[in-house]
């Protein structure tokens, strides 16, 4: 059971996580949005993107120990970067960007989910 949910964990953040590099690259590559673009946004999505991609969601398919605090890490940034966009950027930030790091939050909100529904599961069957 454990295995599954990790598995499910995992696809979930690969798709998330490639969504982000296609939105940052974007950027970074000079195909720009009709809208205002903060500078260092499109890089911490990039990055975001290939780290997510490459270490979480590899760990949380492998069912590694530390696949958890990835996703607890991966979750924890998006929230900090979310929270400075509406604290110090609010008057000039993209809406769609907003609405893609609330995305971002929610996808990692069921992830942390069924990473911690899978942990107390696979308790109790021992």
């Amino acid at each position: 059971m454990k295995l599954s949910i990790s598995k499910i964990a995992a696809v979930l953040s690969l798709i998330i996580g490639a969504m982000a590099i296609f939105a940052g690259g974007k950027v970074l590559l000079g195909i720009m949005p009709d809208y205002y673009v903060i500078d260092w946004l499109p890089l911490y999505n990039y990055t975001a993107g290939v780290l997510t991609v490459a270490v979480t969601a590899v760990l949380l398919w492998k069912n590694h120990r530390y696949g958890r605090s990835a996703a607890v890490a991966v979750f924890s940034a998006h929230a900090l970067v979310l929270g400075i966009l509406l604290a110090a950027y609010r008057p000039v930030v993209a809406s769609d960007s907003l609405r893609a790091m609330t995305v971002r939050l929610v996808v990692w909100t069921i992830i942390l989910g069924l990473l911690f529904f899978g942990t107390r599961v696979s308790d109790r069957v021992r």
